[in-house]
């Protein structure tokens, strides 16, 4: 990006095959990259006791609208997910990249205490609990949140009973299935969706690409949602076939909520000089209807659920065929 124009690919800009090693001394054996995309990182996470203090941390300053903080802290959090093993001494973060002096001091608190005061202070803090509980909702972001807190509301039985509040449709549809789309999505239940989107993809263009992404990708067991891309191998008709999809999944019955957003893809603006938290690729957020029938395992539900389906969260993104690769790549990694 610094040069504005591809480069050579140097032995530096590859992953390794080695995991980042952390000696009996403390000081890690092997350089840990200061590239999350150069981090090899498992789904087994030694450092829960600090990432998870981090991730606290970084959602409070999301909250507060202070982005450098909140990045500084997911980028720590980044790290020490990456570590073959848990962290036992301060000395051990020294050479570690992306760990300034406030990650560093909680690192040490933990380690000392067996908590981080900072952390404590924000998780009994009523403003940080009631837009934790607010966000939690679809289509709530941070500002609407605040919005909703300094009105004097703290709980979402006060916001549906305020005639005030006008919903737009994204949160209408969230309060409407809030019980299951906050409810974890298994793997089964992500591969029972991809399985539905698959064929509805394949009906249409049988020579399609398609993958499950995200979390699940990453070989995760759980996560929020759903995410898979597909494109078509004919330049310029992936949109039209996103189009198409979301068409039939009406028509199945399935589609209880859609919310489009055409590509804004320009390849004359490439590459960006500016930061963007989302692509500009042909997208679609949705809901659907997933059937207890069609997950092997059943339905990640209450067990006084009857009702023999639950409401997933879907993400579908279709980029052009010559970007498909980047969006794979964008889609099964972190924010960071």
């Amino acid at each position: 990006m610094r040069e504005s124009r591809p480069v050579a690919v140097e032995t530096r800009h590859l992953i390794q095959d080695t995991l980042p090693a952390i000696s009996e001394g403390g000081a890690p054996a092997a350089e840990v990259s200061q590239y999350a995309c150069q981090r090899r990182t498992t789904t087994d996470n030694y450092n829960v006791v600090f990432t998870d203090a981090f991730e606290v941390l970084a959602e409070c300053y999301e909250f507060n609208q202070m982005d450098g903080r909140c990045l500084a802290f997911r980028r720590a959090a980044s790290v020490l997910k990456s570590l073959p093993r848990g962290l036992s001494s301060l000395e051990e973060t020294h050479s570690l990249p992306c760990l300034g002096g406030h990650a560093k001091a909680i690192i040490g608190e933990i380690l000392q205490h067996g908590r981080a005061f900072d952390v404590e202070k924000v998780l009994s803090d009523e403003r940080y609990q009631t837009l934790k509980i607010f966000t939690s909702v679809f289509g709530v972001g941070p500002k609407t949140a605040e919005k909703w807190y300094r009105s004097g509301l703290r709980s979402l039985d006060h916001i549906l009973a305020d005639q005030s509040i006008q919903l737009n449709h994204m949160q209408q549809n969230g309060f409407l299935h809030y019980g299951d789309i906050s409810r974890a999505v298994s793997k089964a239940e992500a591969r029972a969706l991809t399985k539905v989107i698959g064929e509805t993809v394949q009906a249409i263009t049988p020579d399609a690409l398609l993958a499950l992404t995200g979390g699940f990708r990453r070989g995760k067991e759980f996560g929020h949602d759903v995410d898979i891309i597909f494109t078509t191998l004919e330049l310029g008709m992936e949109e039209n076939l996103l189009l198409a999809v979301i068409k039939s999944l009406e028509k199945q019955g399935i589609l209880l909520y859609c919310d489009y957003q055409a590509s804004t893809f320009d390849l004359t603006k490439v590459p960006a000089h500016s930061f963007e938290a989302m692509d500009h690729f042909a997208k679609c957020f949705l809901i659907l209807r997933l059937e207890a029938s069609q997950v092997e395992e059943g339905l990640n539900s209450p067990v006084e659920d009857i009702r023999g389906w639950r409401a997933v969260r879907v993400d579908l993104v279709s980029p052009p065929v010559d970007r498909y690769a980047f969006a794979l790549l964008g889609w099964t990694g972190s924010r960071v």
